[in-house]
């Protein structure tokens, strides 16, 4: 049964990006390219993903950040042919080649096409937190994976900007890899 999973890195104080929007501290990490079996955990984790879903700001930052635009084919050696879905309120350039969807507005029609898209496979909410959040809201997250890396900011965009409290979080997994470490935990819906 596929899953819709929030995958993503995080500071030991809970940010995914700083102040500015930057994922810049992320790529001072060793985050261990390989598992002890010499495969690329990310790799394998994306290989389980039929369609993603993330917001603008993050749209925007992997556009500049990779100059895809510019540079398009690396929208394709990251993603393949993977369709995604861009939340945004303001007009967004596309990138040329990408199967991608611009949308805005309630979670759960958006979430029941990228269902459909994936098939058997996951739906990968890469971020932000609130839109990670707002698929918690409608019930539709289930599992939440966060590479813990040694950093602190300070402040920025927080992990998840909602109260869920433990007797819905049941911790599934922890792995070492490189500097950071991985904690995987099994979401339930939250009751209305």
């Amino acid at each position: 049964m596929s899953k819709t999973q929030y995958y993503t890195a995080t500071t030991i104080d809970g940010y995914i990006a700083d102040p500015h929007n930057s994922l810049d501290w992320l790529f001072a990490v060793d985050e261990g390219r390989e598992d002890e079996a010499g495969a690329n955990p990310f790799a394998t984790f994306f290989a389980g993903v039929g369609a993603f879903v993330m917001g603008a700001t993050t749209y925007e930052w992997i556009l500049d950040h990779e100059s895809l635009l510019t540079r398009p084919e690396k929208w394709q050696e990251y993603y393949g042919d993977v369709p995604s879905w861009v939340f945004t309120h303001r007009d967004l350039p596309p990138i040329p080649g990408a199967d991608l969807r611009f949308v805005q507005g309630d979670v759960r029609p958006v979430h029941a096409a990228m269902t459909a898209a994936a098939g058997e496979k996951n739906i990968w909410v890469t971020g932000g937190g609130e839109l990670a959040g707002a698929f918690d809201d409608a019930g539709l997250l289930d599992e939440v994976i966060l590479g813990v890396a040694p950093a602190t900011l300070g402040a920025g965009a927080p992990v998840l900007p909602r109260r869920i409290m433990p007797s819905r979080l049941t911790l599934t997994g922890v792995e070492k890899r490189g500097q950071f470490a991985y904690l995987t935990y099994a979401v339930t819906p939250p009751t209305s």
